[in-house]
């Protein structure tokens, strides 16, 4: 069965997309633990980021830091954490929250709801960026 992720990739759920090449897409996420807060997803379903191929793995890397330098410019914040934790959805993703303390990065500060009209304006102005 495909993840949430590769279904938003073949656009069979909406996205609010960043960035997106043969390899990896960046969307903004519907629990949003502070304003801006994207993941980088390879397009390959693998689980678990330690078995993402060399090639893929180096490109997320890059693909975070070059949409991280973009969020800096947009988000007020004094860094941008990057986390990759595993466990909400089977497919490997990147988190990149705007912070200005580690408080600001706990996934117990996700919202329930959502703005779609502000995740559409986040993800024009990241893209925009890049």
């Amino acid at each position: 069965m495909s993840s949430v992720f590769s279904l938003i990739l073949q656009r069979k759920i909406p996205g609010h997309f960043v960035y997106e090449d043969k390899n990896i897409f960046a969307i903004m996420t519907i629990n949003p633990i502070a304003k801006g807060h994207v993941l980088v997803i390879p397009n390959q379903e693998v689980d678990e980021w330690t078995d993402v191929d060399e090639t893929t793995r180096q490109q997320l890397f890059a693909t975070a830091h070059r949409i991280a330098t973009a969020q800096k410019k947009i988000f007020p914040c004094e860094r941008i954490a990057f986390i990759i934790a595993g466990f909400e959805v089977p497919h490997c993703h990147i988190h990149l929250i705007p912070a200005a303390s580690m408080h600001d990065v706990s996934f117990s500060n996700a919202a329930a709801s959502v703005n779609q009209a502000e995740l559409a304006e986040f993800a024009e102005k990241i893209s925009q960026l890049l």
